[in-house]
């Protein structure tokens, strides 16, 4: 089964990029800070078939089908035949983590080691997967970052490219929707797919509407 939402994200993102433009009253919507690791293997990405595992449980089924739904439609548009009900061995695997947490407990995370191809880095982990939580507040600034990473590994199970996106938001915006917030985050991960090994950029929401 492959799943086509493109036009469904896209309308998502105007939609939400509509209602910032409105004025909504207390609404803080950061950029999205990404950062991928690439394999020597570079040729072997974005072709073949795929299919996604979210190593962590993820008790939000809202939460869940969403993010499935963003970076399934972000693998088919690279050229990825994804494969999601088991009818056929897919060649490799796209394995999903997310977190979304109080803004001030962000700094407090420990570091996660990841990297492929000889780099490394770091990604914070957080120990809640309550997308779409009401977390209170109403401040003009960020109140929450939401962090989604993606690792795709070929049939050895070895990685062949990781990524992670994190955005700053305040719970009045838009961006802090399940959906909108899935969607942002897998468009902003796999843009310029894959992108350069060990590099950090910081994308505007406006550039994923283009």
């Amino acid at each position: 089964m492959m799943l086509n939402t493109r036009h469904l994200a896209r309308n998502a993102l105007i939609a939400a990029s509509a209602a910032i433009l409105s004025g909504c009253v207390g609404a803080f919507t950061g950029p999205v800070e990404v950062t991928r690791f690439v394999s020597e293997q570079r040729s072997a990405l974005g072709q073949g078939t795929i299919t996604i595992e979210f190593p962590d449980a993820i008790q939000n089924q809202r939460a869940r089908n969403a993010i499935a739904a963003a970076v399934a439609d972000e693998l088919s548009e690279l050229g990825y035949r994804v494969v999601l009900d088991g009818s056929a061995q897919a060649d490799q695997v796209a394995s999903i983590r997310t977190s979304r947490n109080a803004l001030a407990a962000a700094s407090s995370r420990g570091p996660v080691s990841v990297g492929v191809g000889g780099s490394t880095g770091t990604f914070g982990t957080g120990a809640g997967l309550g997308i779409g939580i009401n977390l209170g507040g109403g401040q003009n600034g960020p109140n929450v970052t939401t962090e989604l990473s993606v690792r795709i590994s070929g049939p050895d199970g070895n990685s062949l490219w990781e990524g992670r996106a994190q955005q700053a938001t305040s719970v009045k915006s838009p961006y802090s929707d399940v959906e909108a917030s899935a969607q942002t985050l897998a468009a902003a991960l796999f843009k310029d797919f894959p992108g350069g090994n060990g590099e950090t950029v910081i994308i505007d929401v406006d550039e994923l509407q283009e």
